[in-house]
């Protein structure tokens, strides 16, 4: 089927996503770029829940899904917000995310102020013990002017930009994922096909899934909906970028629901063959837990999918110091292929893995006969 979005219209969305600046509890530029986005559409239905959530539904044609997909991503990145001035020329700022306590003082920041940016330079930091560890909860920052409180701040790198078949920027995690979502809202809402799919975009992950939590306890998705989370993932020696985007089976937590994944595995395969630029991988990404694991836990079916991602929360391990977080763009292109069919739902989703049932169902055709005739003697 040929694609409405064309890669000009893909680059854009994903350009201008990577630009907002975002942090926990403070993704509100994040969620007016999807307002607007979603305004200058048809065929969509948009809400937000009570606690910043938004929904987004897409859907045409008379065809009706029983269980339809709620694809999800997260709004926000590792990031400051600015609590008070602690004298002239200093602010405080808390600190929320995970990055190692010995990459935070000498590394550069920006607070998003007035549309556009302040720079400032991390002074010293206040950490607190947690699960063992000892994670930064706040820092002192060096600036030129004040900074009112509720500010955002980001680590200091530029806007998004690509070089050959990668893009780099202060945050791909989520925003990449985000940015994918709204490529799949593109293309289903020029398209004619029938589809019929739902897109969660929550709030907080980076501080322990807070938003995504709230949705399953406020019911923001609908619980005939089966959800695949969308992350942006370290890259693993097992898991290479440019190879494919990712099903997820299961992460450092837990694995996910097998009949969601069996499904999306089944899609993927589908793509494969319709489509020879079509790459995928199926792993277990380990190196961290995702929003699908609170979405299997509080009770719903879910998997995850991800792209492989360079520089995870900025960290540039192998230089000692902060960098540009970076993915593959045929990475990124490809898991929007995928999030359309899951929404066009060329297979219906059961809750069940109709293939591997049906592999079994062959299987005892062809030798249950001799089984049973392999009793007492060999046959």
């Amino acid at each position: 089927m040929a694609c409405k979005t064309t890669p000009s219209i893909r680059r854009k969305i994903l350009l201008d996503t990577l630009s907002l600046p975002t942090a926990p509890f403070a993704e509100h530029h994040a969620v007016e770029f999807l307002e607007e986005f979603c305004a200058r559409r048809t065929g969509l239905t948009v809400s937000s829940d009570t606690e910043g959530n938004m929904l987004v539904r897409v859907r045409r044609g008379t065809r009706r899904v029983a269980r339809p997909v709620c694809l999800t991503a997260h709004l926000d990145h590792p990031g400051f917000v600015a609590q008070s001035m602690a004298s002239k020329g200093r602010v405080r700022a808390a600190w929320r995310g995970g990055v190692p306590k010995e990459y935070f003082v000498g590394s550069g920041v920006r607070f998003y102020l007035d549309g556009g940016w302040v720079r400032g330079r991390v002074r010293s930091i206040k950490t607190k013990r947690l699960n063992d560890q000892d994670r930064v909860e706040t820092a002192l920052i060096d600036v030129p002017r004040a900074i009112p409180r509720g500010t955002l701040a980001m680590w200091d790198f530029g806007d998004p930009v690509i070089r050959g078949s990668r893009v780099y920027a202060r945050a791909c995690d989520d925003l990449a994922g985000v940015a994918a979502m709204l490529c799949a809202i593109d293309e289903l809402s020029r398209g004619r096909a029938s589809c019929d799919g739902y897109f969660l975009f929550t709030r907080a992950e980076e501080v322990g899934f807070i938003g995504a939590m709230a949705a399953c306890r406020l019911k923001t998705v609908p619980s005939k909906c089966y959800i695949v989370a969308m992350e942006t993932s370290s890259e693993l020696p097992h898991a290479r970028m440019g190879e494919g985007p990712i099903l997820r089976v299961g992460d450092r937590a837990t694995t996910f629901t097998s009949e969601v994944t069996a499904h999306c595995h089944a899609i993927a395969r589908d793509l494969e063959k319709a489509d020879s630029s079509f790459r995928y991988q199926r792993k277990l990404m380990d190196g961290g837990t995702c929003e699908s694991s609170a979405y299997c836990t509080l009770g719903y079916d879910a998997t995850g999918l991800c792209v492989a991602l360079g520089n995870y929360h900025n960290v540039n391990a192998k230089r000692g110091k902060l960098g540009p977080e970076y993915i593959d763009l045929d990475d990124f292109d490809n898991v929007v292929k995928w999030f359309v069919e899951l929404a066009r739902a060329p297979r219906p989703y059961t809750g069940k893995d109709e293939l591997l049932r049906e592999k079994l169902r062959d299987l005892t055709k062809t030798y249950q006969p001799l089984l049973r005739a392999s009793r007492k003697k060999p046959c």
